[in-house]
């Protein structure tokens, strides 16, 4: 059974909760996040089987009609995405730090998932648009050359989009910032 997740991102906040109810009524679906983010927009996540996003995600991408401002479906998730997203990563020691900073929430789950299948990393976090202007970011950590390649990859995923602001890999981070990323 291969797990997917799929995000919504309205420009209605009252939309949002209404698109968040009939993605988890149309199929078997769990919810991972939903609340507003800056500045005034609405995200939904939700992950399960491939099947039950992709019918979640087509009854919710039709309500949303002309409030659906991005989406994303991704299957077969590294299963670091979604406790970094929730903010629950295991991650104790931090080695090189990459982060990736995106205009979107979609594009940053873009970019931490083909990351993390990139190279051998821990995803630190995942930051979804909230008190970021809109914006989104990722931080990960590892060996330097696996941290370089997994944020080379996330970038990669993202080309031609136009959503990456700045990538950033420190080799040896400070012990003081080490406490403020872990």
């Amino acid at each position: 059974m291969q797990h997917a997740i799929g995000l919504i991102e309205l420009n209605s906040i009252a939309k949002g909760f209404e698109v968040t109810d009939i993605l988890l009524k149309t199929a078997s679906s769990q919810l991972v996040e939903a609340h507003s983010v800056c500045p005034g927009k609405f995200i939904v996540l939700i992950t399960g089987t491939t099947a039950d996003i992709e019918s979640s995600m087509k009854s919710g991408i039709e309500l949303a009609a002309e409030s659906l401002v991005d989406k994303v479906v991704i299957n077969n998730i590294d299963p670091q995405l979604v406790p970094a997203i929730r903010g629950a990563s295991d991650v104790e020691r931090l080695d090189a730090l990459g982060i990736i900073e995106t205009f979107s929430a979609a594009s940053s789950i873009i970019a931490a998932d083909a990351a993390v299948k990139a190279a051998d990393v821990k995803l630190i976090d995942v930051r979804l648009a909230n008190a970021l202007g809109g914006k989104a970011y990722l931080t990960l950590t590892g060996q330097i050359g696996a941290v370089r390649s997994s944020v080379a990859a996330g970038c990669n995923a993202l080309k031609g989009e136009g959503i990456l602001i700045r990538r950033v890999v420190i080799p040896q981070p400070h012990k003081d910032l080490r406490r403020s990323v872990l």
